[in-house]
């Protein structure tokens, strides 16, 4: 199984499949935006800008796992949109660990490894693919994206 193979919901319900970002490198990100680390939208969105044109994707799941999302995946996307600026792609909201984690989650927390475990701390956790749909790297919530620009130059080939 690979990441391609998986489907992800849109903000307004729609499925698509992951194989839509063959060729492109993802950064995957869970996000709140009540959570006191939402400054991070900014960063996000720099990178976004900064790199879609050289493939990069920002890929935006909320989630209320940790009860810092709004109600809807339609009020967390305006609220990112609003307030962030953001335009990368945002999702409907899903959780990210346990029995009823999305497969994506599951996916990458299974073939990652967090700080002394496998499970998702907090929002704004980071997952970076490569072109060819590998998990490069899992980055933690406190982890600033800018910090890792570097790692993402690399799998653009920059």
């Amino acid at each position: 199984m690979s990441i391609y193979d998986l489907t992800v919901p849109k903000a307004d319900g729609d499925a698509y499949s992951l194989s839509e970002y063959k060729g492109k490198p993802m950064l995957i990100v869970n996000t709140a935006t009540k959570c006191g680390l939402s400054d991070q939208f900014d960063s996000l969105e720099k990178l976004y800008s900064t790199y879609k044109e050289d493939g990069l994707v920002v890929l935006g799941f909320p989630s209320d796992q940790f009860k810092q999302e709004l109600g809807s995946a339609e009020e967390a996307e305006q609220a990112c949109r609003m307030s962030y600026g953001v335009t990368f792609p945002m999702h409907d909201i899903v959780k990210v660990n346990g029995k009823e984690a999305h497969p994506l989650f599951k996916y990458l927390t299974s073939n990652t490894k967090g700080f002394l475990s496998k499970s998702i701390k907090w929002n704004f956790t980071k997952f970076l693919i490569d072109a060819d749909g590998n998990i490069i790297a899992r980055y933690s919530p406190k982890e600033k994206p800018e910090a890792f620009e570097e790692d993402i130059k690399k799998v653009l080939g920059k």
